[in-house]
């Protein structure tokens, strides 16, 4: 057999794949008239779970030639997935490999969110055909060349197939929840990393995500029809080398004749900025100036910072919702004014940062009433779903901060917020669905110093029980309504809309913890006719303890064993090792022996342990310590087989140092253990 590809490539992408597998096959007309076959191979049996990422491929391919006029090069494009890989997926020239949970997708097997991913992962693995491939990086150092580029290419995929603010919607709350997190720990860094003890710890959120919204900025700043053109040079210019991300930014600067020296900042300055915000109106001239400031704090290694370039999309609204002005800033200084002249009245509200124009945190004094306001109002989807989540978060901080002192009580503009959204029958339902959901854990942890474990998780599960209780009626409307009978599995839109805020509705309602309730979600866990359906309700039934739940259980178990499908059995596991119930740490302890997990399978470690330590902070928060002491074992005793997956699992202790005294002591025990016992150096 040969294998002919004219192309000049580096070696870390040369691959071969030996081994009995089945495979379908399809076929893509490229835009010149070129024939491409297309051919996806697996194990014999998940033959009939490649036709998503085979139709994600054709889009991908499509989607790229129209968007950046980026052709495939080569006759023939491969796909091979198999279950025992440490990665998502490799974009190998020619032959991708990949991990069987980032492409297998049939109704029965895999969720929505599943589906989304193989259309993700497929179309980044795709697209590093030329952002990678055919124009690579000179060093390692400039990985987020590649990766922060090609995640945001796969990001602007996903937003033009499904929804622009939902997809915006999800990618921010990665970043927040983890890269914020990350920027604020031991480990911060930059996006161009400036040294490395081991190559494989550079993959991280900050090299991908937070390099993706660098990307994102240079549009903003630019506008998308330069942003094109300069995309086209650098691509034109640089096809065939090894270069760096200096090279990209000045291809950015030749196309739109920008300075764009300051933006150097954003690749060598590690941490989150912060910009604080205040505003001031002068009726006699009717103008608003909007004061903005910035500081980023010391991160390891780095402890003076210099102002970085940052865009700031805003709109000021009127009482009545309407637009008085839109702008998009652009702050490079620790401080500067800026005016907004001629205004027809006083701005009631300032929506700041529009889309999240910029990966930082922002600081500003708005009312309780404003935030319900702008989630009511916005015209920019993120930023109304963006003001829901921080009235909750201002919300279940204050109960937090009370949480020891006595008995909490809801704030009444919290419910009006909360029901308002829950009745509105204009937003597109994927957005009342997100808008309706709490803010996570890790999220509300940030906000806190020191991060008390206890008062986060109970101040979590009383404002949701709360306004599940108050709204439960029109939960339960809203529940029933969103049935779709024996409609076939669809995976557009709206259909996902449908089913993801069914769920939401269901989620809350099970909070009630109520035998009708519990009823509610094994009635659905019996009647689901797609995993979507079926591992939702299990996951409102995994916490709650009795006869519902271990029929649930037992059921979705036996059904996978007997159909052989392994991923779902990671869904058992997953399911399982995120539920909150008082015995978790004993209860995932065990599951480590059960045949349903596979301790050499990098999936089933992931689905068990690293769900365990990042999903369920009850469990690895516990206040004795056994969460920390499991998971200290796990990667000691990883670390001697497959180290790569345990130093992501020894990352869960990141932020050992920002927790009350007696739980950081108890981590920094283990991390010890861990310190003193890992094999690989």
């Amino acid at each position: 057999a040969s294998f002919s590809d004219p192309f000049p490539k580096p070696s870390y992408l040369f691959a071969v794949v030996a081994g009995d597998l089945g495979h379908t096959e399809g076929a893509f007309k490229t835009m010149s008239g070129r024939d491409v076959k297309l051919m996806l191979w697996s194990e014999h049996e998940n033959v009939d779970q490649l036709d998503w990422a085979k139709k994600s491929l054709e889009d991908s391919m499509a989607w790229d030639e129209a968007t950046y006029g980026r052709e495939y090069d080569l006759d023939v494009y491969n796909i091979v997935a198999v279950s025992d890989f440490n990665m998502g997926a490799m974009e190998n020239k020619g032959l991708n490999i990949f991990n069987t949970a980032a492409v297998l997708a049939k109704p029965s097997t895999a969720t929505d969110q599943d589906y989304e991913r193989v259309q993700s992962v497929v179309g980044h693995e795709y697209f590093h055909n030329w952002s990678g491939n055919r124009v690579t990086c000179r060093d390692w150092f400039q990985l987020t060349l590649k990766e922060g580029l090609t995640v945001f290419r796969q990001n602007h995929f996903g937003e033009d197939m499904t929804s622009e603010a939902v997809k915006r919607i999800e990618d921010v709350r990665v970043v927040r929840a983890a890269q914020f997190m990350q920027d604020a720990g031991p480990m911060a860094h930059p996006i161009r990393p400036e040294s490395y003890v081991a190559m494989d710890n550079f993959y991280t959120v900050t090299v991908y995500n937070k390099g993706a919204e660098v990307i994102r900025m240079y549009r903003t700043i630019l506008g998308k029809e330069t942003f094109r053109e300069a995309m086209d040079l650098y691509f034109e210019r640089h096809d065939g080398q090894a270069v760096t991300c200096d090279d990209f930014r000045k291809a950015m600067a030749d196309a739109s004749g920008r300075d764009l020296t300051q933006f150097e900042g954003w690749y060598s300055q590690a941490g989150t900025p912060t910009v604080r915000a205040s505003s001031q109106y002068f009726a006699d001239t009717k103008t608003y100036k909007l004061t903005l400031s910035q500081s980023t704090p010391a991160t390891p290694g780095q402890q003076v910072k210099v102002p970085f370039h940052i865009p700031v999309q805003v709109a000021l609204l009127s009482a009545k919702g309407t637009l008085l002005s839109e702008k998009t800033l652009e702050l490079t200084e620790e401080s500067q004014v800026f005016d907004f002249c001629d205004l027809p009245e006083e701005p009631y509200a300032p929506s700041l940062f529009r889309g999240f124009s910029a990966p930082v945190r922002l600081e500003v004094d708005v009312t309780p009433e404003q935030l319900a306001f702008l989630a009511a109002n916005d015209d920019d989807p993120f930023n109304r779903w963006d003001a829901s989540q921080k009235l909750y978060t201002r919300e279940l901080l204050r109960v937090a901060g009370i949480w020891n002192d006595g008995t909490p009580t809801l704030d009444p503009a919290v419910g009006n917020a909360f029901r308002a959204t829950l009745s509105d029958k204009t937003l597109d339902t994927s957005l009342v669905a997100y808008s309706l959901a709490m803010p996570g854990y890790s999220t509300l942890a940030q906000e806190m110093n020191p991060i008390d474990a206890d008062a986060i998780l109970g101040a979590l599960k009383f404002v949701r029980k709360t306004l599940a209780g108050q709204n439960e009626g029109a939960l339960l409307e809203l529940y029933r309504s969103l049935d779709a009978g024996d409609a076939p599995y669809s995976v557009d839109e709206k259909e996902v809309g449908r089913r993801r805020l069914r769920n939401t509705c269901l989620n809350l309602l099970s909070t009630l913890e109520r035998p009708d309730t519990i009823d509610l979600c094994l009635g659905q866990f019996r009647s689901a006719t797609c995993m979507t359906d079926s591992v939702a309700a299990l996951s409102c039934l995994a916490p709650v303890p009795g006869p519902a739940r271990e029929e649930a259980l037992e059921t979705f178990y036996e059904r996978a064993v007997a159909n052989g499908e392994p991923l779902v059995i990671n869904k058992w596991l997953q399911v399982q090792a995120s539920a909150d119930v008082p015995d978790s740490v004993e209860a995932v302890r065990a599951l480590t022996t059960h045949p349903g997990y596979e301790a050499s399978n990098p999936n089933s470690v992931r689905s068990l342990l690293q769900v365990f330590a990042g999903a369920n902070p009850a469990g690895f928060h516990r206040p004795d310590g056994a969460g920390y002491e499991f998971i200290a074992d796990a990667v000691i005793e990883l670390d001697r087989t497959n180290p790569q997956v345990a130093a992501r699992l020894a990352s869960s202790f990141d932020t050992w140092r920002k927790h009350t005294k007696g739980r950081s002591e108890l981590m920094r025990v283990q991390l010890e253990r861990i310190r003193d016992n890992a094999t690989s150096k």
